[in-house]
This record gives structure tokens, sequence and C-alpha cells, in this order.
């Protein structure tokens, strides 16, 4: 027995990486080709015309081609205002820097749960009207410079008091009224409490990380490996093998191994989102991430919206269309996975479109000029409200 569980662990870990991500979805993708994903058909012709969206829409929002990274730190920024640069501090040491930079896009990520289309934040000191990720974003910054999360009170930037976030606190900080209800208050509230027992301060994962950097430089699935390592206590209800928490990885009967992780689905988009988003933190701090390629595309609905609605994925069943699917069951994990799939496959095309290299133009400038913002734009000419294809029914910490 103890063997076993032995086993299932070693087996668990090789689950909790960027690698198995990608080798899956591919995996995934294959099966679909096959006609062997029930749920979905694709249609590999009609990546060329996704292409040509999505390089349109590159071009359009940035004509220079100098894309930022996909991170949380572009919602921080309103009309052409950098929040949080307006608001650091003049700090001494750079790891202080990083670790509160850490502190904030670590519980700002966690916090950006869908918002659904009512909910609406107003910014005091720049007038702006956001919501959606855009809101969420810059109420969370607000609530982290005021000290909400801090355990020091001469000292706000940070995040170590994370024990006495509730829901009440959320409700006030991010303008929670009758008339502007934002959903999963208590789950949100929660889950930061979780962050605080199981890390402590978010911002020492900087000195896990950089103490992993050899000769100054940090592979950036290290950057994943060591949150995933971190983070996967606390997400409730998830599965878990030989004792180890799985986090963002569910069951999809088209994966097939000889071993524990038979049937299992990776997809890790949150952590990878917010890896992405403390690249720029730690290069600020002098350590140079490489193989930023190393991480994979990121399976939400903006992107997996992006291949519905250009006919690159299609239902097997098209009323399936017409209801909501559980995050957990086949519909939904093929439609992530074959995301980050086919993410992999759209990127070399929007380069060559674009004429730029891929040392210049890595995935996450894809993603940011992007595919996201051609799911979001296409989704917005298909639909009133602008929502995805497929109506998720999740507990906000998948999408």
């Amino acid at each position: 027995m103890v063997a076993d569980v032995s086993d299932k662990t070693a087996a668990a870990r090789t689950l909790l990486s960027a690698a198995a991500v990608r080798e899956r979805a591919h995996e995934m993708l294959a099966a679909a080709l096959a006609g062997e994903v029930a749920e979905w058909r694709v249609d590999l012709g009609a990546l060329d015309a996704a292409a040509d969206l999505t390089a349109q829409v590159v071009r359009e929002a940035y004509p220079d081609l100098n894309v930022p990274f996909h991170a949380r730190w572009r919602h921080f920024a309103v009309d052409g205002r950098d929040l949080w640069a307006e608001r650091e501090k003049p700090w001494v040491d750079p790891a202080d820097q990083a670790r509160a930079a850490f502190d904030l896009a670590i519980t700002s990520v966690l916090l950006d749960a869908g918002a659904g289309p009512a909910w609406r934040y107003r910014d005091a000191a720049t007038g702006a009207v956001l919501g959606r990720s855009e809101g969420l974003g810059v109420a969370s910054l607000r609530m982290f410079e005021a000290g909400d999360m801090s355990g020091d009170p001469d000292d706000p930037l940070r995040a170590d008091g994370l024990a006495k976030v509730d829901a009440a606190m959320l409700a006030k900080a991010f303008q929670v009224t009758g008339d502007n209800p934002l959903v999963g208050l208590d789950g949100r509230a929660a889950l930061l409490r979780r962050l605080g027992e199981a890390v402590g301060r978010p911002g020492a994962l900087f000195d896990v990380m950089a103490a992993r950097a050899k000769a100054g430089k940090l592979p950036a699935p290290v950057i994943l490996e060591v949150l995933l390592e971190a983070l996967g206590p606390i997400w409730p209800g998830r599965l878990s093998l030989g004792g180890v928490p799985l986090g963002d990885c569910w069951r999809h009967p088209a994966i097939k191994r000889d071993d524990p992780t038979d049937g299992f689905a990776p997809i890790h988009k949150l952590s990878q989102w917010l890896s992405y988003s403390l690249i720029e933190p730690l290069e600020a701090a002098g350590v140079a991430v490489v193989d930023i390629d190393g991480l994979t595309g990121l399976a939400e609905y903006r992107n997996g919206g992006l291949f519905v609605d250009t006919g690159v994925l299609a239902l097997g069943e098209p009323e399936d269309a017409a209801r909501a699917h559980p995050v957990d069951g086949p519909l939904v994990v093929g439609w992530r996975s074959l995301t980050v799939a086919l993410l992999d496959r759209i990127a070399p095309m929007v380069r060559e479109r674009l004429g730029v290299a891929l040392e210049d133009f890595p995935l996450a400038r894809v993603l940011e000029g992007g595919t996201w913002a051609a799911g979001r734009r296409i989704a917005r000419s298909l639909r009133a409200d602008g929502g995805p294809p497929i109506a998720v029914i999740s507990d906000g910490t998948v999408f």
C-alpha cells in the first residue's frame, strides 16, 4: 500500500508542469482530429481566418508591434496611466519592491473570478468606470494600496494580513451594493484566507523563485512549478492523486495512460496567467526570465471562444450550445484542452502574418495582442452581451 501511494504521488507531480499541459493538450487535439472526442469537431482549415483576425487586431492596437506580455499589469493601466507605477514608493531594495509586486499580482489574480455583466467599479482617482477584469484589477489595486491586506499598519503595500479578509471587506472595497452586485464574495474572501494559510505572505514566493535561478536566469516553467506546489492546497473541491492536490486538472476519457495519471487533463490556466504576470517583477529585480514559451497558452473563454466563433471548433451536438455545462464535464475540459493546443497552432501563423520572429514575439505577446483581444471582439460582434459561445457552470476559479 505504501508503495502504491508513493507511485501515485510521483505520478501526480508529473501533472504539475506546463510541459504536461502542452503534451496532453496536443494529445486531445489528435484524438479530436481522429473523431475520438465526441463533444467537439475540429476544422484546422478555419485557422487561417482566426489568424487573419488576430493579426488584424494586433496591428490595429499596436501599429509598432510593441505588444506587452499578457499579464495582470495590463489591468492596472487606465487611460494611459500606470496606476501601480504612480503609487510605488521609492524602494531602496529591488527585492522588497518585487515582494510587494508579487503580493499585489497574486492576490489580484485570485480575485479575478468572473464579475458578471452588471458590476462596475468607479475609480475616484481617474474617474474611470470599469467592469469585468479591468474593474476587478483596479479595485484590487486600490484595496491593496489601502492596506486592507497588510498585517502592518505602517506598511500598507504587503499582503501578510490575509486572515482578516472577509466578504464584508471585499464588498466595501469593490463597491458592491444591491444595484451593483458582484457574485462570489464569500468564495473570493475564503480563497484569499486559504492563500494566507498556505504561504503566509505571497511575496515570499519571490525569494523561492529567485533562489531557483541559475547564473541569474530563471526558466518561466519553473515559476509555474513553484506556484503549483505552493498554491495547490488553496483550491476547493479539486482532484488529488496520491495526496497531491492537482489544481486546475480534470478528467477526460480521450487522455489515455497505463499509469495512475490515466484520464487526467492538466490545464493550470489561472496559475499560468499568474506566471506570466510575475515575469515583469522578477526581471525588475534583476532575475532574467528565459524560456517564456515553455509556458502554454491560456485555456479561458476569450481564447477558446475565438476558435468556436471562427469555426475552428464546432460542437458535436449543436444543441449543446443552448445549455450550460459543468467545468469538470468532458465538453468543457475538452474545449479548454483543445484551446491550449490550437494556440500553439495559431501562434506561428500570426507571427507569419505580422512578419515577426518567435524570439521577438513569444506566445505571451500573441495572447495579449492577440488571440484574447480577437476573441473578445468577435464575441461582441456575435452576441449582444459579448459573452462566451459556451455557457460554463463554474466556481469562479477557472474562468
